[in-house]
């Protein structure tokens, strides 16, 4: 995937006003719609952020415009706030219950209402994040980006432990703790996290600030591959290097330079704890944390929707 400029970046972003502005700009310009989508994301998703106390204090009148006839798509138009979040706020006003709510996003057909069915039904055709569809997008997202790192691992003959296998040892745990720490163009690396995103300066600063920086206080130096690029403007950060998906697939490990003791923390690339991996699983790694975890399937109540 391609690194962009942040001049090059913040006018894509710019451009991306609905999810129609990603074939378009695709056509446009020629890059990926599914790097287009991810950034088209970013957006949506930082705008309901700063937005949502904006629209929840306003709940009450949506509820009684809502009443009088309009639809949960035409609030969110006008509120340019996402759909699905929209349909939320009017029926927590309503009193619905979170679990009924989302029964009836799930299972929109067995809604009794008429009206209620309709509009479930527009709103979840207009929401390509917020919904069950967008949750799947996502985890889907994450599940190519761990299987793209496993079959790198694999090929080159690297064994490791994944974050199932270290679950309830460390407070975080990384994709990819490296039984044997690698060489990488020099460095010494002990841990690979993928993340199935563009890493832009919000995402940069605070994947550092939750996870990459408290690893390498835990392991030692590592890798972080943004599978859908990154700012080209990037600084580098002491102790962790940061690549794009094209850009890590043609990396070769080497033998890794002798490590170095840092005052604040484990030996640079050093051994941990951890008890060995198990052997290799046919399945790729589960999500790790940040993304939206698989739902568990439960019997569906049919008399139970708003």
């Amino acid at each position: 995937m391609s690194n962009l400029s942040r001049a090059t970046y913040r006018k894509l972003y710019e451009s991306l006003r609905s999810y129609e502005d990603v074939s378009r700009v695709a056509r446009e310009t020629g890059l990926d719609p599914e790097l287009l989508f991810v950034i088209y994301t970013h957006r949506v998703t930082r705008d309901a952020t700063k937005r949502f106390y904006v629209v929840k204090n306003r709940s009450a009148q949506l509820l009684k415009e809502w009443q009088r006839g309009r639809s949960y798509l035409d609030l969110a138009r006008e509120w340019n706030f996402p759909p699905v979040l929209m349909a939320q706020m009017v029926e927590r006003e309503r009193q619905t219950p979170r679990k009924v709510f989302w029964d009836g996003f799930r299972h929109p057909e067995a809604i009794p209402d008429p009206r209620l069915r309709r509009e479930v039904q527009e709103v979840l055709a207009h929401d390509w994040i917020y919904s069950p569809k967008g949750g799947e997008l996502q985890r889907e997202r994450g599940r190519k980006g761990e299987q793209r790192l496993a079959q790198w691992l694999q090929r080159h003959g690297l064994t490791y432990r994944t974050e199932k296998d270290l679950r309830g040892k460390f407070a975080k745990t990384p994709d990819a703790l490296l039984d044997r720490p690698i060489g990488i163009e020099g460095h010494r690396v002990a841990w690979i996290e993928s993340k199935a995103n563009f890493g832009d300066d919000v995402e940069l600063r605070r994947n550092l600030r939750k996870q990459l920086e408290p690893y390498v206080r835990m392991f030692g130096e590592g890798l972080v591959v943004y599978w859908y690029g990154h700012i080209q403007e990037a600084e580098p950060v002491p102790g962790i290097l940061i690549y794009d998906g094209d850009r890590f697939e043609q990396l070769v490990p080497t033998e890794p330079p002798p490590e170095t003791r840092s005052p604040s923390g484990p030996p640079t690339g050093g051994s941990t704890s951890a008890p060995p991996r198990p052997p290799p699983r046919p399945e790729a790694p589960p999500p790790t944390s940040g993304r939206v975890p698989p739902r568990r399937r439960t019997p569906v109540d049919r008399s139970a929707y708003f």
